[in-house]
């Protein structure tokens, strides 16, 4: 109302009396609408996003410890402030109903089948090594807390041929299991089924099976990976060479 230009004219210091400001900070923010903390804020939000984006299932402390890793050092205050601002929740501390339902595929099922009677079945069997593989994730308590397993199984061998182990079920357990299954194994168009849990649709995931010719596959809705229900003391846990 204060502005040159205005349709009514209100002196700067009986509008700023008005709405509790002072006349100092009005001018302070006219010299300089955006402050360097909030260039610093927008620039801290942005790489939240993008942790966000790639792992939903981290809180705010762990989007902190996942920031220093790209350099940014900012307090879980801080963090917690502009995650609660921008509404960046970890997707497991969400209202339980909506929660529960599994994420949209980002892969077709390449390997369910119809039957005569129209029910989906899927098809493990392979005819040579590195055909399919199958992915998951299993939990198991030790004394120190919880492990979190990732696998990667070849439906051809029964053998388990790359895996991640973490104290958190995050995206880059997934993530490291494929691709030290891809190290081992060098495969070649070679279909890797999983769930619909977030890290298997997380975009390093995407990205790692696209960038080594591999084919994503997801099944549908309570059509778990059954073929990849192992104990870890299981034989057909040894990798193979």
């Amino acid at each position: 109302m204060a502005a040159t230009g205005a349709p009514i004219r209100v002196p700067v210091a009986v509008a700023c009396r008005v709405l509790g400001f002072s006349t100092q900070g009005y001018y302070k923010w006219r010299n300089a609408p955006v402050s360097q903390r909030d260039f610093d804020d927008a620039h801290v939000i942005t790489a939240l996003q993008d942790i966000h984006r790639d792992d939903p299932t981290l809180g705010y402390r762990f989007l902190t410890d996942e920031l220093e890793k790209v350099g940014i050092i900012a307090s879980e205050n801080r963090v917690w402030r502009l995650c609660s601002a921008e509404r960046i929740f970890a997707s497991h501390h969400r209202r339980k109903g909506k929660a529960g339902k599994p994420g949209p595929a980002v892969h077709d099922d390449l390997l369910a089948v119809v039957d005569a009677k129209g029910h989906v079945t899927h098809d493990f069997t392979a005819t040579r090594p590195d055909e399919k593989w199958l992915t998951d994730i299993t939990e198991h308590r030790t004394g120190e807390g919880k492990l979190y397993l990732c696998a990667v199984k070849d439906c051809y061998s029964r053998r388990i041929v790359g895996y991640s182990i973490d104290s958190r079920m995050k995206a880059s357990l997934a993530a490291a299991a494929i691709g030290n299954a891809i190290a081992l194994r060098s495969p070649e168009g070679t279909i890797c089924h999983s769930d619909r849990g977030s890290q298997f649709r997380s975009k390093k995931v995407i990205q790692m099976l696209k960038n080594n010719g591999l084919k994503g596959s997801m099944g549908r809705v309570a059509s778990p990976v059954t073929m990849l229900r192992w104990r870890a003391s299981s034989p057909c846990c040894r990798r193979t060479s």
